[in-house]
This record gives structure tokens, C-alpha cells and sequence, in this order.
């Protein structure tokens, strides 16, 4: 066997392992932000439990895909780029799926049946900067499109901007105008789980830049 053919048999088939279930995660978390931006403008109890077991399906297959990656980033002895930036990116869009998880699990456990403006605002904006998020991951696979996958990564830092902001004043209404100690809890939990989604998208972004300037 030639030196070219063995160096060939370890070159990962990139098509057919890293960017297609990358893309597969990020499009899985921009269908969890579909379904809790739905669930939070539904005024049927009924129909936001059934969406928000979508989204507990649609984690676990976020997981799968996690778990995915990881096998082959064991099996791979060359990777597209640096190991730690594929466990990283991996790790973050996962984690934006777990927060997603978290905040729904939490609504559907605590019977939460009044959305507030601030948690339907904070949920439209997991659902842009996962958009975003999709839209980078996409071009990642040749890194032809830098300008697009740069201007994505900065739109995802100006959403956790505008979510830390909506987040802050949503705590300080709470503290101004909610009487119940209980409910307080239980929507600042909420809060923070949507809030910290946003948090793990910039990680993801920061990743992705990452990736440029070691790549592009």
C-alpha cells in the first residue's frame, strides 16, 4: 500500500460524518426553539404539554447526535479541524438543547399557564440566534462563505446582548411586582434556563470563530 492510500484510509470522509451531523444538531435546536416559541403563545394547556414532550423527543435525539460526534472524533485520526473546537462546538449546541429542555420541563412541571412578555421575548430570541447558529454550522464544511458564517456569529452576540437585557429587567419586575415568593422562584428559574440558552449560543459562535481564524 502506498504512503498516499494509508494516508487516505485515515482522512475522515468529512461528508459523511462531522458536518452533516453538526448540521443535524443545529437544525434539531432550531426545531426545539420552533417548538417553545409555539408552546409559549399557546393559550391551550393541552396542546403546550404535547408540544413541550416534542421537545423532550427532540433532546434526546440532540443527545444521539452528541454522543455521535464524539464516537467520531474517537475513530478519526485526522479531523477537518482541531479536536478540542469539534468537542466544543459538539458540547455547545448541546448544551443549547438541554437549556431549551430545561426551561420547557420546568413550565410544563411548575403548571406554568401565564407567559409573560419577557419569557415569550427571551424564546424568539433562542429561536433567531438558533437561526444563526444553523446558518454558520451550514458553511463550516468548506469554509468558502467566511464573510456569512462571521456576520452569523456576530447577529448571535448581539441576540445574548439583547437577551441579557431582557433578562435583567424581567428579574427586576419580578422583584418590584410578584408578591409570591413561590411563583417568583419558579419564573426566575425559567428566566435564567431560556437566558443561559442564549449564553450557550454565543459559546457555540465563539467556537465557530475560533475555527475561522485557525482555518480560513
Amino acid at each position: 500500500m502506498s504512503l498516499n492510500s494509508i494516508f487516505q484510509y485515515f482522512v475522515p470522509k468529512d461528508k459523511k460524518t462531522f458536518f452533516p451531523l453538526f448540521e443535524q444538531a443545529a437544525s434539531n435546536v432550531v426545531s426545539m426553539a420552533t417548538i417553545l416559541v409555539e408552546a409559549v403563545n399557546s393559550v391551550n394547556p393541552a396542546t403546550r404539554e404535547e408540544l413541550f414532550r416534542q421537545i423532550d423527543k427532540l433532546e434526546n435525539k440532540g443527545d444521539e447526535l452528541t454522543h455521535q460526534i464524539y464516537l467520531e472524533l474517537g475513530k478519526n485520526f485526522i479531523t477537518p479541524f482541531d479536536r478540542e473546537d469539534i468537542h466544543a462546538l459538539a458540547t455547545a449546541i448541546d448544551d443549547i438543547a438541554d437549556y431549551i429542555h430545561g426551561a420547557a420541563n420546568r413550565m410544563l412541571l411548575y403548571k406554568i399557564d401565564d407567559f409573560n412578555e419577557h419569557i415569550r421575548k427571551l424564546s424568539e430570541l433562542i429561536l433567531q440566534a438558533g437561526t444563526d447558529l444553523e446558518k454558520a454550522v451550514r458553511e463550516l464544511k468548506d469554509l468558502r462563505n467566511v464573510r456569512a458564517i462571521a456576520d452569523s456569529c456576530i447577529r448571535i452576540n448581539s441576540v445574548e446582548n439583547q437577551a441579557d437585557y431582557v433578562f435583567d429587567r424581567a428579574v427586576a419586575d419580578l422583584f418590584l411586582y410578584e408578591t409570591d415568593a413561590i411563583r417568583l422562584i419558579k419564573y426566575k428559574e425559567i428566566l435564567a434556563a431560556l437566558e443561559t440558552a442564549t449564553d450557550m449560543c454565543e459559546d457555540a459562535a465563539n467556537v465557530m470563530e475560533s475555527i475561522l481564524i485557525k482555518n480560513a
